[in-house]
């Protein structure tokens, strides 16, 4: 337990280095494309730029629900705050919407009325854009799997990054043939990379909030692996969900062989270890039943009534 405690110390300061430096990366960028977007009249430059500001307000919120998640459970949050990585990538997935919303608007303005850009001054902000988004890929790409929150925070890079790489192609389009109308065009693009990463993080992060079934995770599967436990008979009003990145819960009620009560917990020791080993299913929470003396429930999953609702039926 000591040793699983300092690693995951030693990863959430990892984490949270990676995240400052890469949030000190987006803020002097981000003041450099402002300046060079209005200078150089780019709306793909000052695009960015609007990108890398939401990043800079991601990130913070990155780092806050971070170190909010490092603190111990209490009585009255048994799971601790763990959820609160869930709720800050939700908000970067709303927040980055938003900015692509934002994003086309100002593109159909230029569309309408093409401004004259000045594409060298635009080239050169957009380079040194790319070259500190790639550093901060860098520092985020080793956990983005592992964390939802820095998944979030590592698609808002990515996305400036794929932007910076639109706008150098954009300045040398314009550089040689001298039509502004690329600027707003290539800005369309970018809200359209943008958007489509923000409805992925929305959707995970709103499954994961909704308690749906992980989806790396069969529940078919995950029942006929546990009825395969010799002892067990069936498993009924199964519950798989997610309670943070990486960290998966079930809760199941099995129906086992009349036998003595050392060995009903020899049975709960081999579910949990066959749900740790084959479906990274590591809290689990198992109610053991026995046909014999008692009716079991016979539908899949169980009917949840609020407290009072029997009553009413009477």
């Amino acid at each position: 337990m000591t040793d699983h405690n300092h690693n995951g110390g030693t990863q959430a300061k990892r984490q949270n280095r990676g995240l400052l430096i890469a949030l000190a990366i987006v803020i002097v960028m981000m003041v450099a494309e402002i300046i060079g977007g209005l200078v150089s009249h780019s709306l793909a430059l000052l695009s960015d730029a609007g990108h890398m500001m939401v990043d800079g307000l991601a990130l913070t919120i990155s780092i806050f629900a971070l170190n909010l998640a490092q603190r111990p459970a209490n009585t009255k949050r048994t799971f601790g705050y763990h959820r609160v990585e869930i709720m800050a990538a939700l908000a970067n997935g709303v927040i980055l919407t938003l900015v692509s919303v934002f994003i086309f608007y100002e593109a159909y303005q230029r569309l309408r009325n093409p401004p004259e850009v000045r594409s060298g001054l635009m080239l050169t902000i957009a380079i040194l854009g790319l070259a500190a988004n790639l550093v901060g890929i860098w520092l985020l790409h080793r956990d983005r799997e592992a964390n939802l929150n820095i998944r979030g925070a590592f698609l808002h890079i990515l996305g400036d990054t794929i932007s910076s790489v639109g706008v150098i192609a954009g300045a040398i389009i314009i550089g040689i043939t001298g039509k502004g109308i690329t600027d707003p065009i290539i800005a369309i693009i970018i809200g359209g990379i943008i958007l489509w990463g923000a409805f992925r993080l929305v959707k995970e992060s709103a499954d994961i909030l909704m308690e749906a079934v992980p989806g790396h995770i069969q529940l078919d599967k995950v029942t006929a692996a546990i009825q395969g436990i010799p002892g067990v008979q069936s498993a009924h009003d199964l519950h798989i969900w997610t309670i943070t990145s990486g960290i998966f819960a079930l809760s199941s009620h099995i129906v086992v062989d009349d036998v003595l009560v050392s060995r009903s917990g020899e049975i709960v020791k081999d579910v949990n270890s066959l749900l740790e080993k084959q479906f990274n299913i590591t809290h689990t929470t198992l109610q053991l039943e026995c046909l014999k003396g008692g009716a079991v429930c016979e539908s899949l999953v169980c009917e949840m009534r609020r407290p009072g609702e029997n009553e009413k039926e009477h």
